[in-house]
């Protein structure tokens, strides 16, 4: 199975736009089972940027588009735009034994995430029914730092009771956007990715952007890191060979 995380999309004033001709492109030749979009797929949270993302997105070849918004988004009442031009399911199971749960971290005119109790009661709930499967986890907001991204005042604000439910139902991977930064921590049994920005100007870490290509084969999870136009890394030479932006 072969899933792609856009992230971090911005259509608006910061959206590259060849840019993201080109990430089309590519994704069309992956022909992904599913691609996940992980927020900000706006910059305002704007009715026109909504409908050109929304053409944007139909171009795209796959059996299953998961979208779910992010802060820009429900900038400017945006959220009430968001199920309308991007209508979602919270639970979709890709079958092959892999199943994505989606929760929202966004909140009108706040830049930082939060799930809230009643949500995170429900997926420890809904992530017990799935014990034999693959669990996906799919959010905007990062739940842990990230290098070179500035001081950790945005991330989901009750992060730890979050870590705690994904710890205790046997979450495999959890996938983040928010912070424009492309990083992988690895943990006993659980991997937390964060994708950079596929087509927004606003580059972090690496200056280019990027998208992240998720492999399943025989039960097992690889992500891959895609330049734009360029090479295809393993996700965890990023880390390995982490240097400070700016630093040779």
């Amino acid at each position: 199975m072969i899933i792609v995380q856009l992230s971090d999309i911005h259509v608006g004033s910061q959206f590259k736009e060849e840019t993201f001709e080109q990430v089309i492109e590519e994704v069309n030749e992956l022909k992904p089972d599913a691609v996940i979009l992980t927020g900000d797929l706006t910059n305002e949270g704007l009715t026109k940027e909504y409908e050109k993302c929304k053409s944007l997105m139909a171009r795209l070849k796959t059996k299953k588009i998961i979208a779910l918004p992010g802060n820009h988004d429900y900038r400017n009442t945006g959220y009430l735009l968001f199920k309308k031009h991007f209508p979602f399911e919270t639970v979709n199971d890709l079958g092959d034994g892999v199943v994505v749960i989606t929760i929202g971290t966004a909140r009108p005119d706040r830049d930082e995430g939060e799930v809230g109790y009643r949500q995170n009661l429900w997926l420890e709930r809904t992530m017990k029914k799935y014990e034999n499967k693959i669990k996906i986890l799919a959010m905007h907001h990062h739940l842990v730092g990230i290098p070179d991204t500035g001081s950790a005042r945005v991330e989901v604000i009750d992060a730890g009771d979050v870590l705690r439910t994904i710890l205790a139902t046997k979450v495999n991977l959890v996938l983040c956007g928010h912070k424009h930064r492309p990083w992988i921590w690895n943990f006993k049994g659980l991997s937390i990715v964060n994708a950079g920005t596929a087509s927004s100007e606003r580059v972090r870490g690496l200056f280019e952007n990027t998208y992240n290509i998720i492999t399943i084969k025989n039960k097992k999870i690889h992500v891959d890191l895609k330049i734009v136009g360029g090479k295809k890394i393993p996700l965890e030479s990023i880390v390995e060979h982490y240097t400070r932006s700016g630093e040779e």
